[in-house]
């Protein structure tokens, strides 16, 4: 009889399950939630104003409440989940392609241009990230664009350092060397051998900066200079409701634990997906 044995992937560990559902399930809030009610998330009624959620005296025309406008908080949690959602993809969408090109060039031309973004990265881990927000966006019409910019701006040091290492391991490797001896190109090389083989720590990395992301929007928001109105993020209804933290708790409690449980299940993940794929952690298995 044959002792061999099948291959059997790793389970997924319960805490991550439940964390991959959590996202999923903000998701779907993000995209479909303004339709759970009636009202508009611009719409005032000063008649309802800071109305309580329903178990705390509330109705069910409110089910979690109103703002001291009388705007519905469902609703306007709906739409902040939904901006929330876009800054947190987009934003560390910029950083992450922007660290990875310039550590690929980095790593590829070597020399002065290697020399001007090592310098550069060492510049940009060095920033306090939140002064150098606060100043710009205090200086500048705080705009939407430029908010996302700025916050796509933040963690590409990361992607650079770790694809320049990458890239410069990935070159010394056997293949490389072998298709190189049978004169493929440069472009050909770094094309279809090198990038395919280190692409994934950018991904890993991506998930783990996403976290970062939300709550870097969240801390900007909070003090004023994130997301304006018409517009809203989770962040900005924390900030209408830190004046009356005993008087309207639903204000900060319903969105702050949206985001506590939203960047602690894509960091679960991320640890998780880490420990999957990224490949100086495989060697070590």
């Amino acid at each position: 009889m044959s002792d061999a044995t099948t291959y059997q992937r790793p389970a997924i560990p319960w805490a991550v399950r439940l964390a991959l559902g959590f996202i999923a399930v903000f998701v779907l809030f993000a995209l479909f939630g303004q339709w759970l009610s009636p009202h508009e998330f611009r719409a005032t009624s000063l008649l309802d104003r800071l109305r309580p959620p329903v178990g705390s005296g509330g109705t069910w025309d409110y089910p979690l409440g109103t703002d001291a406008r009388g705007r519905d908080l469902l609703v306007r949690l709906a739409v902040g989940a939904q901006i929330t959602l876009i800054v947190a993809v987009v934003g560390t969408l910029i950083g992450a392609v922007l660290g990875s090109l310039l550590g690929v060039l980095a790593a590829a031309r070597r020399g002065f241009v290697e020399t001007v973004v090592v310098g550069a990265v060492d510049v940009q881990a060095s920033l306090p990230i939140i002064v150098v927000a606060l100043f710009v966006l205090a200086m500048f019409d705080s705009s939407f664009t430029l908010f996302l910019l700025l916050i796509g701006l933040t963690g590409w040091e990361v992607y650079a350092r770790l694809m320049r290492g990458a890239v410069l391991s990935a070159k010394e490797q056997g293949y490389v060397t072998a298709v190189r001896a049978l004169g493929a190109s440069p472009y050909r090389i770094y094309l279809r051998h090198i990038l395919p083989n280190v692409v994934s720590v950018a991904l890993v990395q991506f998930t783990v900066n996403m976290p970062l992301t939300v709550l870097l929007e969240t801390a900007l928001s909070f003090l004023g200079l994130g997301v304006q109105s018409p517009l809203t993020s989770l962040g900005q209804i924390m900030s209408e409701g830190r004046d009356r933290l005993l008087t309207a708790w639903w204000l900060t409690l319903f969105p702050g634990v949206i985001i506590f449980l939203l960047a602690l299940s894509i960091s679960l993940v991320g640890d998780w997906v880490r420990d999957r794929f990224d490949p100086t952690l495989r060697s070590e298995n």
